[in-house]
């Protein structure tokens, strides 16, 4: 079963920002048929397209479809298929070693301290120790296969 291709928009150059969003979900959609996809995530995602394509309303209302769209088919190729575009484990791995790593780290170091101040220290550490995880992560999805060459904003 093949993917369908998204619509031509005569209105589309007068609105920069949906213009790159309309190619950025054009680039999905590519990296997609790339890709070996069972009939059921095909179905999903010619869905996803059909909504847009048919979406009768303003410009902003149509970036905010597209936004839905897209988050909705990578999160379902990642959950199906571990699929992910370029960075996704760096940027969600970024926020975890913040919030999971970085402030136990800086409360321990500010209670040791006795500084209650030296609580931010921990955030950077944690982040940087949240990219390392996340990073490795995207070379070995990238080593096996799994990764899309796309990077989404």
């Amino acid at each position: 079963m093949n993917i369908k291709e998204l619509d031509q928009r005569a209105d589309l150059e007068q609105d920069k920002t949906l213009t790159r969003q309309y190619a950025n979900f054009e680039k999905l959609i590519f990296e997609i048929k790339k890709k070996e996809i069972p009939a059921d995530v095909v179905n999903q995602v010619n869905q996803n397209i059909d909504e847009i394509n048919s979406f009768s309303g303003s410009n902003k209302e149509l970036r905010a479809q597209m936004r839905k769209s897209q988050s909705r088919i990578l999160n379902l190729l990642e959950k199906k298929l571990k699929l992910v575009p370029k960075n996704y484990y760096r940027n969600r791995w970024m926020a975890i070693g913040m919030t999971v790593f970085g402030i136990p780290l800086g409360a321990a170091f500010g209670a040791g301290s006795g500084n209650t101040s030296s609580i931010a220290i921990g955030i950077p550490v944690g982040m940087v120790i949240g990219l390392a995880i996340g990073s490795g992560m995207d070379k070995k999805a990238f080593e096996e296969g799994k990764q899309l060459d796309l990077e989404t904003k």
